[in-house]
């Protein structure tokens, strides 16, 4: 009987035992029909080498060890969608894109109004402005309105055009109503609100100031010579109007018509105390442009700015400050100063005559 590993019929003849002999080394290994046909190596049939006379062996081709189809067809869409996501990045339709246009140089005209008399004053500011046609104005930033709702235009939300017309009143509040400001101190809260292509001509306005019609500073904004006079009240008068319009599809223009008045005295004197108040008038005509970007960026373009302001003697320089008239002084009769109309880029001067009616009656 055979052993336990020996097949039925026994260990072949001339094959190693299973007692004691050597164990062949080769017994576990299959050689099934993949690894046949993976060699490197095939023996020809005798048939084939009878027929070809050709040599015992030949070589096959090895077998390709590349990426499989599907592979490529994986790495190729990862880099397309790669490549994709880059360009996206480049050229998403929502980047900001450039205006369209480079901003315009303001516009602006300032002409003082002289009294034909006196200016009037009083101890009292409230008796002034009780006697004055600023006597139902709001005060302060209360008196800039807003129109009503509803302002939604073809291209630009409801919130779109909120915010030009809030833009507007914050550039209108800190350039006509900031104590600091208007006493000729710091002016960054008005820079910070205007589009950063009219800076130039901004800081142009304040550094080498002139009444050319595109570099005054009173253009931008209200400020008194602090050497000459300061508020006698903090509680400034104001009424006017705001209204905004889509001048084009990326467009929003807003136009504001406001008129300030303030109560002044001359500077270090205590009224009551022997001095006099009187009242100073602004009228501003501002027109601002806003696009998608400076909507977002909360600042404006300026395009025209008018200011008629009084009472001022029509021959002061009222470029870099407004000197005003104050109680008991008259505007001086030498008229306004000269102009050359043979020089290039120099605004005509203008002066108006300050209407009594626009004067306190006390």
């Amino acid at each position: 009987m055979g052993g336990p590993g020996d097949p039925p019929e026994g260990t072949p003849e001339g094959g190693p035992t299973g007692g004691g002999g050597s164990e062949d080394e080769y017994g576990s290994v299959v050689f099934d029909e993949s690894f046949v046909r993976a060699a490197r190596l095939q023996e020809f049939s005798a048939q084939e080498r009878i027929s070809d006379h050709a040599p015992a062996v030949r070589r096959t081709p090895a077998l390709r060890r590349g990426l499989t189809r599907q592979a490529v067809i994986l790495v190729v869409l990862i880099v397309i969608a790669f490549g994709t996501a880059i360009y996206m990045g480049v050229r998403s339709p929502y980047r900001a894109t450039p205006s369209a246009r480079d901003p315009e140089q303001l516009r602006m005209t300032v002409i003082p109004l002289a009294p034909d008399t006196k200016v009037p004053g009083a101890a009292s500011v409230r008796e002034l402005y009780r006697h004055s046609p600023a006597a139902r104005f709001g005060t302060a930033a209360d008196g800039i309105t807003l129109p009503p709702a509803g302002r939604r235009t073809a291209h630009f939300s409801d919130s779109q055009v909120v915010t030009a017309l809030t833009t507007v009143k914050d550039y209108l509040v800190d350039s006509s109503l900031d104590p600091d400001v208007l006493t000729g101190g710091a002016v960054r809260t008005v820079r910070m609100l205007v589009d950063p292509g009219q800076l130039d001509q901004f800081d142009q306005s304040f550094d080498r100031p002139a009444m050319d019609g595109r570099h005054a500073a009173t253009g931008w904004l209200v400020r008194f010579d602090p050497a000459e006079a300061e508020l006698a009240d903090p509680h400034i008068r104001v009424r006017g109007t705001l209204n905004a319009e889509e001048t084009a599809t990326d467009t929003l223009e807003v136009t504001s018509d406001h008129t300030f008045v303030y109560a002044l005295r001359p500077v270090g004197a205590a009224v009551g105390d022997g001095a006099r108040a009187s009242l100073f008038t602004v009228r501003r005509a501002l027109h601002f442009r806003f696009d998608r970007d400076d909507l977002r960026n909360h600042q404006t373009e300026l395009l025209v700015s008018y200011v008629q302001a009084g009472p001022l003697s029509c021959s002061a320089d009222q470029s870099e400050h407004l000197h005003p008239l104050l109680a008991g002084q008259t505007a001086t009769q030498d008229g306004p100063a000269g102009t050359d109309p043979f020089a290039t880029g120099s605004a005509t001067a203008l002066c108006g005559a300050l209407a009594p009616s626009a004067q306190p009656s006390v």
